[in-house]
C-alpha cells in the first residue's frame, strides 16, 4: 500500500517551551513521538534524545536479520541508556524522562513500540481504536474497574506515570504488532492532543479531512481551542494504492 504522512507539533497556549519531539522517516519506514518531562530544559532533552537515539538505531539495523520486535525493544533501551548517560553529565537534569512511541514498517508486517502515555490510534472507516495502552497510574486504575473513563478523563493523578524512558529500573518495553488495512490511517500523537480532544472529536477530524497535513493542522487547532494546555504532537499516516498522491498532500 502506498502511505502518506506528515507531523506536526506545537508549544499549546501555555507551556512556554516545547517539550514534544518527533521523527518522521523520509522514507516512510517508521515513526517516531516523543513527550518529555523534567524541568524547564530536561523535557526538551530527554524527548530529542529519545528521537535521536530510536532513529540511529532503526537506521543502522534496519537490514539487519534482527526481528523487528526485537529491533524496536534495542531501539527503546538505547534511547533509556543515552538519557541515564546524560543524566550523569549533567545532574541538573536527573530527573528527566520522557514517553515515546514508534511505529515500524518492515517486512510487510507493522510494528509498535510504546512507553508511558503518547498513543497510537488506528483509524478505520469510521471507527478509532487505540492500539497502545497508556502507562498511568489512571490507566491500571480503569482495567482494574476501579474508576470509570469518564472519571479518569478529569482525575488529578491522569499524569502520573507507571513507566517511562530515562528511568534505572526499565528492563521491559512493550512491543505488539497490528494489521493494515487500504484506506487506514494511523496517529500517533502525546496527550496534549488527548487530554483536550475526546475519541469522538479525533475521529470526526480524521475521517473528514482527508489530506494529512490539513488533518494535523486542524487536530492540534482544535485542541488549542480547546485550551491548549501542554505541547501537542500529531503524527498521521495514510494508507491507499487508489488514490492520487495529491489526495493526501
Amino acid at each position: 500500500m502506498k502511505r502518506f504522512f506528515t507531523g506536526l507539533t506545537d508549544p499549546g497556549l501555555v507551556r512556554s517551551v516545547n517539550q514534544d519531539d518527533y521523527y518522521i522517516d523520509p522514507q516512510g519506514r517508521y515513526f517516531i513521538v516523543a513527550d518529555g518531562m523534567g524541568g524547564h530544559t530536561g523535557g526538551q532533552e530527554a524527548s530529542r534524545i529519545a528521537t535521536q537515539s530510536i532513529q540511529e538505531h532503526l537506521d543502522t539495523y534496519w537490514d539487519s536479520s534482527e526481528p523487528s520486535k526485537t529491533l524496536l525493544e534495542a531501539a527503546f533501551l538505547r534511547a533509556n541508556q543515552a538519557i541515564l548517560q546524560d543524566q550523569s553529565k549533567h545532574p541538573e537534569r536527573s530527573d528527566m524522562g520522557t514517553t515515546a512511541v514508534t511505529v515500524l514498517l518492515r517486512d510487510e508486517q507493522p510494528w509498535c513500540a510504546h512507553i508511558g502515555d503518547s498513543r497510537l490510534y488506528r483509524l478505520r472507516g469510521a471507527k478509532l481504536q487505540q492500539i497502545t495502552e497508556d502507562h498511568t497510574w489512571v490507566a491500571r486504575a480503569m482495567r482494574l474497574g476501579d474508576i470509570t473513563p469518564d472519571q479518569a478523563r478529569i482525575h488529578p493523578w491522569r499524569h502520573i506515570l507507571s513507566k517511562c524512558l530515562g528511568r534505572e529500573d526499565l528492563r521491559q518495553i512493550d512491543v505488539q504488532s497490528f494489521d493494515l488495512q487500504p484506506n487506514d490511517r494511523l496517529l500517533l500523537c502525546s496527550d496534549g492532543l488527548t487530554e483536550e480532544l475526546s475519541d469522538g472529536l479525533i475521529t470526526s477530524h480524521l475521517k473528514s479531512i482527508r489530506a494529512c497535513d490539513r488533518a494535523a493542522l486542524s487536530l492540534v487547532n482544535a485542541a488549542k481551542d480547546k485550551g491548549g494546555r501542554d505541547n501537542i504532537t500529531v503524527v498521521i499516516v495514510a494508507f491507499d494504492d487508489s488514490i492520487a498522491d495529491d489526495t493526501f498532500g
